[in-house]
């Protein structure tokens, strides 16, 4: 993965550039520890061999996975980064087209890159914390925490 350095102030933005085969989330939660990275926007094009996508079920309170098994354009993927207890942690979502145009969509588990994924990476000079919602058992951002 390579990354620059566009912006500084008032909010700090990053490109980053992921190469064939790098695994999108666990490469992006590294960057964001490395990184110390507390607020922040993420957005990005390219492409994935291969995904798996998340849909929230209500009522067993766990992530249904569908598998993507093919070559998909990532037509949208779009994110934040927020702590998580002393932790960031990235949450991302993505909309999927297929060969055929159709598309699919969720929570982005994980992905394959190939040939390349172009992220956006924006820094706010704050922080997000997310706690855990007794409700949905997940861990959602709460403002003032």
């Amino acid at each position: 993965m390579q990354a620059k350095v566009l912006n500084e102030a008032p909010e700090r933005t990053i490109a980053l550039v992921l190469d064939r085969g790098d695994e999108v989330m666990s490469a992006l939660q590294r960057f964001a520890r490395e990184h110390s990275l507390t607020a922040s926007r993420v957005t990005a094009i390219g492409a994935f061999e291969s995904a798996t996508l998340g849909y929230f079920n209500w009522q067993s309170k766990q992530y249904e996975r569908i598998p993507v098994d093919e070559q998909v354009e990532v037509l949208s993927l779009v994110g934040d980064i927020a702590l998580d207890g002393d932790q960031p942690k990235v949450h991302a979502h993505v909309v999927l087209g297929r060969r055929n145009g159709a598309a699919v969509g969720g929570h982005l588990l994980e992905a394959r890159v190939r040939p390349t994924l172009e992220v956006m990476l924006v820094e706010s000079p704050a922080y997000l914390r997310r706690v855990c919602d007794p409700v949905s058992g997940i861990p959602l951002i709460r403002l003032g925490e």
